[in-house]
């Protein structure tokens, strides 16, 4: 008999240890995640990752709600999306709704100071022409070698109407007296990218307006085939002017100065959530603390999306692709996610 009440404790110790092991290892067991997701592509990629890191420890994610920018900030704040993973800041920081940082928060850095935007000519161009800013394209024989329609100005291949790039382009034609020298092409970006893109392998020089993550610096590498170039002075636009010391920035690869004058504000890439959520879900929060992707890994993921592989199935095969090629720090991250679990 006593043999029997032995047998029966170390079987229920046995049973207890494994149900408690398990919960260690899938903390997010029987919990349901609503994330969100931008509107522009180029974010989709690590949307992927950190809703099959969450799946992986157990939750049950849904389906990314596809939202605008301020759409998300108010979702997010009220509590009707729980996170996603394509805050720009400090782009995004006008916006956010008042009172935000009650109820959500940015946490981690997806990629820390990878939001870039700005201009690159090829570098051909920019050695033979010594072309160092927007300024240079008021010579003559720098507008020559960029106007492809004989109009006497160079062609920059821009973005389209209501693009948020769009208004500050416009803005550096103006205070930097641009307009009459270089002209913003404005049709499709896609397009546009494709025909400099079919002009760099032709030998002829490109100027274009980009962002990173893309697939451009991808396919037309920074410090290889094209360079950043320099705007003549820092003029913020109003909405620029808390973040104006983002505008100049040092160590970009490809640069035909440094630091570089980019114009733009350059930002940190964030995962945002709400804060309720996070309370709730220690574990699903280390993740997004310690989720970080190198820029170039985006930029390839991004370019194989312009190549035709930019359906959902297509994205999750590249995040499991990703993951298989960096197992150690996938691993490593579920690890201090779990470990975050009280």
């Amino acid at each position: 008999m006593l043999r029997k009440i032995l047998l029966l404790s170390v079987s229920f110790m046995m049973i207890f240890s494994v149900g408690a092991f398990a919960d260690k290892s899938l903390p997010g067991k029987g919990i349901t995640v609503k994330p969100a997701r931008a509107t522009w592509n180029t974010g989709f990629f690590q949307e992927a990752l950190v809703r099959k890191g969450l799946e992986t420890l157990g939750y049950e994610v849904k389906a990314p709600k596809d939202l605008q920018n301020p759409i998300f900030y108010k979702s997010v704040a009220l509590g009707d999306v729980d996170y996603w993973t394509n805050g720009w800041f400090p782009n995004h920081d006008s916006q956010m709704p008042k009172n935000f940082s009650e109820t959500a928060q940015p946490l981690g850095y997806v990629v820390k100071s990878g939001g870039l935007q700005g201009y690159l000519v090829s570098k051909d161009a920019v050695e033979k022409y010594n072309i160092k800013s927007l300024d240079d394209f008021k010579r003559d024989e720098v507008k020559k070698a960029f106007d492809k329609n004989n109009d006497g100005k160079a062609d920059l291949t821009a973005c389209p109407p209501g693009w948020g790039c769009e208004n500050v382009i416009s803005h550096h034609m103006k205070v930097y007296g641009l307009e009459d020298h270089i002209n913003p092409v404005t049709a499709s970006y896609e397009a546009g990218m494709a025909a400099a893109l079919g002009s760099a392998k032709s030998g002829d020089p490109i100027f274009f307006y980009t962002w990173a993550p893309n697939w451009t610096i991808f396919k037309l590498k920074p410090g290889q085939d094209v360079m950043w170039i320099n705007v003549p002075k820092i003029i913020p636009k109003d909405s620029q002017k808390s973040a104006v010391d983002r505008m100049t920035v040092s160590g970009v690869k490809g640069a035909v100065t440094d630091p570089i004058k980019l114009g733009f504000v350059v930002s940190d890439i964030r995962i945002v959530a709400n804060k309720s959520f996070l309370g709730k879900n220690p574990a699903a929060k280390k993740l997004f603390e310690v989720f970080t992707i190198p820029l170039n890994d985006i930029n390839a993921q991004n370019t194989k999306m312009n190549d035709g592989e930019k359906s959902d199935k297509d994205i999750s095969r590249h995040a499991d692709e990703w993951i298989k090629n960096n197992q150690e720090t996938w691993n490593k991250w579920l690890e201090e996610a779990r470990a975050a679990v009280k």
